[in-house]
């Protein structure tokens, strides 16, 4: 059995190599049952969500049976996310290698909304705008701009603080990073907008949106939660990683009970992108929306890239 550390996933993931990773799993056959949620009360501050995601897939390398995998999760402590990963070998049920579930979740969220960006956002897209500082933010424009040529990034957080660290980051990057003070202005100014935040009220509004513009939602991963407002959501052709979104994504589910959207209009998963079997952005002017929710997919498709990386 294998232990792979923080810094060993993060070395045998780039985002180039995970966001292909994934592509070929979203085409591929690959079971993810629907994850288990939990809450684990604490008195005095809010709860812990506990979440336990499975997956199993005949592809890859370790034999007739693939690989079967179990993401373990922790929202809500300090860093949010906390999770660890178990690689198993399919055919024998050996237990392969233990994973820091943290770095992959990070990274395989990110590059999940790049390769929806991929198909979704406009081929001349260069400015991004980052709303939430944390964990996933460095990711995920790291992750954008192997898929579009980004190179301007303004970054909307609730702490100025933590967004002017993410800043420092960026810019020793590369990136022509700043801080948001205007929030509508660096909205209407963005060819994308991505998300990473646990808001419960919306932080984007559709009337700041220019036509072209496609909006990546990563957080609201529960009905009661939102970051965009029902407007943004009706102006929107709108995709979704998996159908759990239907249940999960508060950003649909609100605008849905407001009366703006119907979950009939959703266009396609990321699947039927990959597959080809939907078409993606149709026009310049088009306004795109990807929802995701996660998916357990995505967990294993990263953790066998990594494991065939370091046994080849």
């Amino acid at each position: 059995m294998r232990i792979y550390a923080r810094q060993d996933v993060a070395e045998l993931s780039p985002y180039r190599d995970t966001i292909e990773a994934l592509r070929q799993a979203f085409r591929a056959d690959v079971t993810a049952p629907a994850r288990h949620h939990h809450t684990i009360t604490r008195p005095g501050t809010d709860p812990l969500i506990y979440l336990i995601m499975p997956a199993w897939t005949g592809m890859g390398k370790a034999g007739k049976g693939g690989y079967a995998g179990l993401k373990t999760v922790m929202v809500g402590g300090s860093p949010t996310v906390q999770a660890n990963y178990m690689l198993y070998a399919g055919d024998t049920a050996e237990t392969l290698a233990i994973m820091d579930g943290t770095e992959i979740t990070a990274r395989r969220t990110a590059c999940a909304s790049a390769l929806a960006a991929d198909y979704l956002a406009r081929p001349d897209a260069t400015k991004l705008l980052m709303v939430g500082a944390g964990v996933l933010g460095p990711h995920v424009v790291r992750a954008h701009a192997t898929v579009r040529k980004i190179r301007e990034v303004a970054v909307y957080n609730r702490s100025r603080a933590k967004a002017e660290t993410l800043v420092a980051e960026l810019a020793a990057d590369g990136f022509e990073a700043s801080v948001v003070d205007d929030l509508p202005k660096a909205a209407h100014a963005a060819d994308i907008i991505s998300c990473a935040t646990t808001s419960t009220s919306p932080i984007i509004h559709g009337a700041w949106l220019k036509p072209g513009t496609h909006l990546d939602l990563m957080g609201a991963f529960r009905p009661t939660m939102r970051e965009v407002d029902g407007e943004a959501v009706k102006r929107a052709r709108v995709f979704i990683d998996t159908p759990e979104a239907l249940v999960e994504g508060g950003d649909l589910i609100q605008a849905v009970n407001e009366g703006l959207f119907d979950m009939d209009l959703i266009a396609g998963r990321l699947s039927h992108l990959c597959k080809g079997e939907v078409v993606g952005r149709q026009s310049a002017q088009e306004i795109t929306l990807f929802k995701s929710c996660g998916t357990a997919l995505e967990d294993l498709a990263t953790a066998i890239m990594i494991y065939e990386k370091s046994t080849s």
